[in-house]
C-alpha cells in the first residue's frame, strides 16, 4: 500500500506586525475587544511590493534550504493558498516554480479560502497515490488578505484579523516519516454568496466595490452559529475515521485562528486541553495558511510526540469545513 509522508515544514511572516492597538485604531473597534474577542494580539502585513508568489518563494526556499531537497527532483509544485494573487485570471504555481529551480515540476494551481490546507493536503495524497511516477509534491501558499480591508466597513468587522504570511510543506512518497492518514469535508453551499469581493469578477468586471464584504452579517452569523461547531466535529470526525482512529485519539490540533469562544468550544467539543491545540494571536488568520503554520510551530517547539495524531481542521467562506491527519514521527 502506498504511503505519503508529510517531509518538511517551513513558513515566512513579514516583517511589519501591526499590533492590536493599530487594529483599533484603524477600526474604531476598542483595543481591550481587539484582543480579548477577536483573540488578536497583532498580525503580520506585507510589504506594499511583496506579494503572494513573493511571499511563497520565502517560505518555500527556507524548507528548501532546511531539508536538503533539491528543487529539480521535485515532481508537483502546488499553489493552494489566498485567490487574490500578484494577477487577477493567473496562476501563481509556475513562477513559484520557475523561482525556487523546480525545473521539471508540474505546476497545479489549487487557490482557495481558508479551508486549503485540509484539501490541499488530501488533494496532494490522492496524487501521489494514483501516479506512480510521481515522487514529491512541495505544496505553497501564501495570504496578503490584509490589503483587502476596509476598517471603515462593519460588516467585514470579522474580518479585521486577516493578517499575511506563507507556509510550505513536503509531501513524500513512502516518505518514513508524519504520515498523512485520512481526510474528510463538508459544504454548505447556501452560504457561498455572503463574503466576496463584489468587483473584479465577470458579474461587476470593472467596477464596484474592491474590498472584502459580507453581503447580510447578520443572516450570515445566525446561520453559521447554528452549523459552524458541529460541522467542524463533524469534519474531525470524518476524517479520523478514515484514519482508522477516533477523536480520542487526537493529540494536537491544528486550526484556523478564530475567535477564542469558537476556539474554546471547539476545543472542548473535540475532547482536548487547550494546551493540546495550536492559537495563532499572534498572526491572525491568513486564509488557508493557518494550519500548517501551527503545525510547522508546533513542531519546531517540540510540542508534537512521535506517534500521536495531528488533526488539521479549517474552515472557508463557501462554506467548507475540512481536516486532514498526519500521524507524528517515525511510521509504524
Amino acid at each position: 500500500m502506498t504511503r505519503v509522508g508529510l517531509a518538511a515544514t517551513a513558513a515566512y511572516l513579514p516583517e511589519r506586525w501591526m499590533t492590536a492597538a493599530e487594529v483599533a485604531a484603524a477600526s474604531g473597534i476598542p483595543e481591550n475587544v481587539i484582543v480579548d474577542k477577536f483573540g488578536l494580539r497583532g498580525k503580520h502585513i506585507a510589504a506594499e511590493d511583496e506579494h503572494v508568489s513573493d511571499l511563497s518563494v520565502r517560505a518555500a526556499q527556507t524548507l528548501l534550504d532546511e531539508s536538503g531537497a533539491e528543487p529539480e527532483s521535485i515532481d508537483v509544485v502546488m499553489y493552494y493558498g489566498s485567490m487574490w494573487k500578484d494577477y487577477s485570471v493567473w496562476q501563481a504555481a509556475p513562477w513559484i516554480a520557475h523561482r525556487i529551480g523546480a525545473s521539471r515540476a508540474y505546476a497545479v494551481e489549487y487557490d482557495n479560502v481558508s479551508c486549503g490546507t485540509p484539501v490541499a493536503l488530501r488533494v496532494a495524497r490522492d496524487m501521489l497515490v494514483a501516479e506512480d511516477e510521481l515522487r514529491t509534491v512541495l505544496l505553497v501558499a501564501a495570504c496578503r488578505e490584509s490589503y483587502l480591508l476596509d476598517y471603515g466597513n462593519e460588516r467585514s468587522r470579522f474580518m479585521f484579523n486577516f493578517g499575511d504570511g506563507a507556509v510550505a510543506g513536503l509531501l513524500v512518497k513512502d516518505g518514513g516519516r508524519n504520515e498523512l492518514l485520512g481526510c474528510h469535508g463538508l459544504t454548505d453551499g447556501s452560504f457561498s454568496l455572503q463574503v466576496k469581493v463584489p468587483s473584479g469578477g465577470s458579474v461587476s468586471p470593472n467596477g464596484g466595490y474592491r474590498f472584502l464584504d459580507v453581503a447580510d452579517p447578520s443572516s450570515m452569523k445566525e446561520g453559521l452559529d447554528e452549523v459552524s461547531l458541529p460541522n467542524f466535529v463533524k469534519a474531525a470526525e470524518g476524517a479520523v475515521a478514515r484514519s482508522g482512529a477516533t477523536l480520542a485519539d487526537i493529540g494536537y490540533v491544528c486550526g484556523i485562528h478564530m475567535k477564542p469562544s469558537m476556539h474554546r468550544a471547539l476545543v472542548a467539543a473535540l475532547g482536548l486541553d487547550e494546551s493540546r491545540a495550536a492559537y495563532l494571536d499572534d498572526t491572525g488568520h491568513m486564509s488557508g495558511v493557518d494550519p500548517l503554520l501551527a503545525l510547522d510551530r508546533a513542531a519546531r517547539d517540540g510540542k508534537l510526540a512521535d506517534g500521536e495524531l495531528v488533526l488539521l481542521l479549517a474552515a472557508g467562506t463557501g462554506y467548507t469545513w475540512a481536516a486532514s491527519v498526519v500521524r507524528w514521527g517515525e511510521w509504524r
